[in-house]
This record gives C-alpha cells, sequence and structure tokens, in this order.
C-alpha cells in the first residue's frame, strides 16, 4: 500500500495562490519563532503543508493551523477544502 500523495503538479496555478496566501500569515508566525512550508495541494483540494520551527512543536499548532493558516487559504482560494499538517 502507497502512502504517496496524489498532489497536484506544481505548475497548477493554484501553488503561486497558496503561496501568496501563507506569506500574508507567515509574519505571524515567525513572530513566535515558527514558520510553515506549503508541501503540496492534493487533487481534492487539500493542502499540506509542514509546521517548522516552534509551530512544530507548540501545543497551540493545531488552533494556529485552523484559526490561522487553514482560514487564510480558504479566504483566497475558496475552491481549497481544509490545510493539514504533514
Amino acid at each position: 500500500m502507497s502512502t504517496t500523495k496524489d498532489y497536484l503538479p506544481d505548475t497548477d496555478p493554484l501553488y503561486d495562490k497558496v503561496i501568496n496566501a501563507l506569506e500574508d500569515v507567515r509574519p505571524y508566525l515567525q513572530a513566535d519563532g515558527g514558520d510553515c512550508q506549503l508541501v503540496g495541494i492534493t487533487r481534492d483540494m487539500v493542502v499540506d503543508v509542514k509546521l517548522l520551527g516552534a509551530c512544530g512543536s507548540c501545543p497551540m499548532s493545531t488552533l494556529t493551523l485552523r484559526a490561522g493558516v487553514e482560514q487564510a487559504v480558504k479566504k483566497a482560494i475558496p475552491e481549497i477544502t481544509r490545510v493539514e499538517s504533514v
């Protein structure tokens, strides 16, 4: 059984839109010693990100992901269904 996700090709225009949305929230993450990195966008419109720095081990990272990162991405790109940390 393969665990490889079916990501859209990184040439898809959605990548630029998601990156721009992440850039909007990045200063807030960095202010607390964290950051996030785009891993991929699945064909079912789920954005996978990797939480870095302090965000990777913070007990509030789930709240940050849902209330901060996911809301910013979904506001900018309504077709995105959710954001997951991988």
